[in-house]
């Protein structure tokens, strides 16, 4: 939940990101934010909800947590088998793993 709070987080008001990050990211539960923000535990719960349904349908209607948990697992494939071939006899071989995890370390940041 936090990293579709960490993508899609933008498209929430400040009330539901708040809630949502107190509840998930600090831990607090559903009675001690609602004190904490003078309103019904049943009100806090509410709104985490709905924050969570406006989330999950955000990534099912685009993807983008999936799609780079998917890149980032493909990108260490790649950087596991680029750094095997560092160990290569032939130099030339050797040189374009280089290239290869230097380009990775562009792409990652």
């Amino acid at each position: 939940m936090s990293l579709l709070l960490d993508y899609y987080g933008g498209l929430l008001t400040e009330k539901q990101k708040s809630y949502f990050d107190l509840y998930y990211n600090q831990d607090l539960s559903l009675a001690e934010i609602a004190q904490q923000e003078g309103i019904s535990r049943q009100g806090v719960h509410d709104t985490i909800l709905r924050t969570e349904a406006i989330l999950q349908d955000m990534e099912a209607a685009t993807g983008c947590v999936a799609r780079a948990r998917t890149l980032r697992t493909a990108l260490q494939k790649i950087a596991d088998a680029a750094e095997n071939l560092m160990h290569h006899e032939d130099p030339t071989v050797r040189e374009n793993a280089a290239g290869i995890l230097s380009a990775l370390l562009s792409v990652k940041e």
